[in-house]
């Protein structure tokens, strides 16, 4: 039985004889000698990254960047440091690192749930606090128009009745107001 890539396959026996060589596993980094290694080591590569990341596509990436990192390093390969096999597991080492890097950095989960309930009610009270902190700021006569046609939902005529001030003045009032709220807001980082 002839194991595919093994040191009996025809293929790799054909591709080192035509590179010159009679051991089937060349030890050169050139075009030949990572063709052979490819069909010698790629899916010992292969099954290397995929135990490392767990996903067979991102296996597949991590052995096509670990030949063409080999090839263009090819000069910077030295025999007497280890063999091709070795340099080609430390580059593969390299880009499995790299590639789970990238993974987590781009990798975001949504929360669960009931997570986000329970921080829409901190927000909501949050943002109550802020804003009670804000108005507090306000003048009293501001205030007192804010809250009536804001909070409460009353018109500006229903404003002016109960207070027995003129209906210009509640607007005028309630402009200022809203913009030194707006102040008051920004000087507590509001960021709506």
């Amino acid at each position: 039985m002839v194991t595919p890539g093994g040191p009996t396959d025809p293929a790799v026996a054909d591709t080192a004889r035509s590179a010159g060589r009679d051991d089937p596993v060349s030890e050169s980094a050139d075009a030949a000698g990572l063709r052979v290694a490819f069909v010698a080591h790629g899916g010992e590569l292969y099954g290397y990254a995929r135990r490392s990341l767990g996903d067979p596509r991102a296996a597949e990436d991590v052995v096509q960047e670990t030949f063409i990192r080999a090839w263009r390093a090819r000069d910077r390969f030295d025999t007497n440091l280890g063999t091709l096999r070795t340099w080609l597991f430390t580059i593969a080492r390299r880009v499995v690192i790299d590639h789970a890097r990238a993974r987590a950095i781009r990798q975001t989960e949504p929360l669960p749930p009931d997570i986000t309930a329970v921080n829409d009610d901190v927000e909501n009270a949050m943002v109550g606090w802020q804003m009670e902190e804000a108005l507090s700021r306000l003048r009293p006569d501001h205030r007192q128009v804010l809250v009536e046609t804001y909070y409460r939902g009353r018109s500006g005529r229903e404003v002016a009745d109960e207070l027995g001030i003129p209906e210009g003045t509640v607007r005028s009032r309630l402009f200022y107001g809203l913009r030194t709220l707006r102040l008051a807001l920004e000087e507590m980082g509001w960021d709506r």
